[in-house]
């Protein structure tokens, strides 16, 4: 009698324990599946889909061991050298760029939506590292006048890629400028190398007539007093590349609209009917191709 409630009762306690081990098991397996879930999602979709493409080319064995390898082993990146140079720059740096928050902002946005891309800016300042990081991957080059300060940002920051341009007006003759701008040989758009028209820069360096841009800053060259080259030029041949492009359209930003020749020749040539944006001293336009649509009006 007492040997069968013995028995009755070891039965008892191995299905009690097969139940709490089978609910152990469940839990585990559960465990494992959001697990697994959770290092899947925290994948980049850039890898996802690398890995994807990569699979469909594979047997069935391989591509379940790369998919148990990449779940196993979470992507780990190094900062890029230029984004840690960046940010070492204006960590220990006490000097503070020529345009406000706010005004770095309008195009960061744009930065943000369209990098990596190529990216111009008539300028070279201690804003330029900042530029480059935001388009990291992309190519970002820097036009200058100052020969001697191209050579001292180079010795802090050798990765940036930057040219020396010259330029042959003064701020003095915006005026008459702006008057020939609106003369036939100016609103044509073809190779500004060929160009009649008194505004245009004919003599870049090659790449920028080579590159089709997707960002332009204008926030270059002198502009302050008479004998300053001026910025007529340059805003004129940011416009007049944006509207060359084959297809698509390209952000022009100009800097320092308070002052009467950026104000007046970025509503001429860059077009009031583009002007998207103003923050503070600087402008943002949208300028489309006029290559796919010959009969669009200079100005919309």
């Amino acid at each position: 009698m007492h040997m069968r409630k013995a028995t009755q009762l070891l039965t008892m306690k191995a299905k009690v324990q097969n139940s709490f081990n089978l609910k152990l098991l469940l839990l585990g397996f559960f465990l494992l599946f959001i697990l697994l879930f959770i290092l899947r999602s925290s994948l980049s979709p850039a890898l996802r889909q690398q890995d994807t493409s990569l699979q469909s080319s594979m047997p069935p064995e391989q591509t379940q061991a790369i998919s148990l390898t990449a779940v196993s082993k979470p992507l780990c990146t190094k900062l890029p050298p230029s984004l840690a140079n960046t940010i070492i720059h204006y960590t220990t740096s006490n000097i503070t760029p020529q345009q406000t928050f706010k005004e770095i902002s309008v195009t960061a946005q744009i930065l943000e939506k369209k990098s990596p891309c190529n990216f111009l800016v008539f300028g070279l300042g201690h804003d330029s590292p900042m530029w480059n990081a935001l388009n990291h991957g992309g190519r970002t080059i820097f036009l200058e006048e100052d020969e001697a300060w191209i050579e001292t940002i180079r010795q802090k920051h050798p990765t940036l890629e930057s040219y020396h341009v010259t330029y042959n007006t003064k701020v003095h003759e915006a005026q008459d400028l702006l008057e020939l701008g609106r003369l036939p040989a100016c609103t044509a758009v073809g190779d500004m190398r060929l160009s009649e028209c008194q505004l245009a820069l004919k003599e870049l360096p090659s790449v920028f007539y080579e590159v089709e841009w997707d960002l332009i800053m204008v926030d270059a060259p002198t502009g302050y007093i008479p004998e300053a080259p001026g910025r007529m030029g340059a805003i004129y041949t940011a416009g007049m590349a944006a509207r060359g492009r084959r297809e698509g359209e390209t952000d022009v930003f100009v800097h320092d609209v308070d002052r009467l020749v950026e104000d007046k020749f970025s509503k001429a040539f860059l077009c009031e009917g583009y002007l998207r944006q103003q923050e503070g001293r600087l402008r943002h336009f949208t300028i489309p191709s006029h290559k796919t649509d010959i009969a669009k009006p200079f100005c919309p």
